[in-house]
């Protein structure tokens, strides 16, 4: 199995996800840098990493959607490609059009770094099938855009379509309807604001992470 994690300026969680996606599933890894035009041939996971992608400039992720990579992650997402976006990630995901919303700042305006209980509310999904009918998983949080808004009329459809996979057990920073993470229509692209990446070995405090890597390849 393949894997690819993309690497922007700012990005600080892009070796957590490699040595995550190692240790959980085996995968090869390959560090892939913004400006590069392809991905690795074959790959069977794409990640976008969490941390600062050109110093959060403009908005949170504004900018890395614009990066030359960027249209071989779309390309690869439409192919069917499982591709996650984990925290800035999420936000790129969002920028580039590949995932509906909008990351605004923490109702609290301030940051978030804290572990973080969820609720899986679609355990029927590529990313989730793993947990096996669990309801809560522990991972952590470190964002201080991590307030996951949409009108009404795209979170009825979200919700309505089990497009959210993970809420908030305890809502942190005023995410709308308790949303922490969502995929797309196809089921093959998710974003999320908590870091699996963080969270894959009991040493961390919780190895629940690591079934999320381990889903996305074992559906492939």
């Amino acid at each position: 199995m393949k894997a690819a994690v993309i690497v922007f300026p700012g990005s600080n969680c892009d070796r957590d996800c490699k040595v995550a996606i190692e240790r959980s599933t085996g995968a090869e890894v390959s560090m892939v840098w913004h400006k590069e035009t392809a991905l690795p041939e074959g790959v069977d996971l794409i990640v976008l990493p969490g941390g600062f992608s050109y110093g959060d400039y403009l908005r949170c992720g504004a900018m890395a959607a614009l990066s030359p990579i960027m249209p071989e992650v779309k390309a690869a997402a439409e192919r069917g490609v499982a591709t996650v976006g984990i925290c800035n990630g999420f936000q790129i995901l969002c920028e580039a059009g590949l995932l509906p919303g909008a990351l605004l700042r923490n109702d609290h305006l301030k940051y978030n770094c804290a572990p973080i209980e969820l609720e899986v509310t679609n355990a029927q999904t590529r990313f989730t099938a793993g947990y096996k009918g669990r309801r809560q998983v522990a991972m952590t949080i470190g964002n201080g855009e991590g307030n996951f808004f949409a009108d009404e009329t795209t979170l009825d459809r979200l919700e309505g379509e089990g497009q959210v996979v993970f809420r908030y057990v305890n809502n942190p920073n005023g995410s709308a309807r308790n949303i922490a993470g969502i995929v797309n229509g196809r089921g093959n692209v998710l974003g999320m604001m908590p870091h699996p990446d963080r969270a894959f070995e009991p040493e961390l405090g919780s190895a629940d992470g690591a079934i999320l890597f381990q889903s996305a390849l074992a559906s492939a």
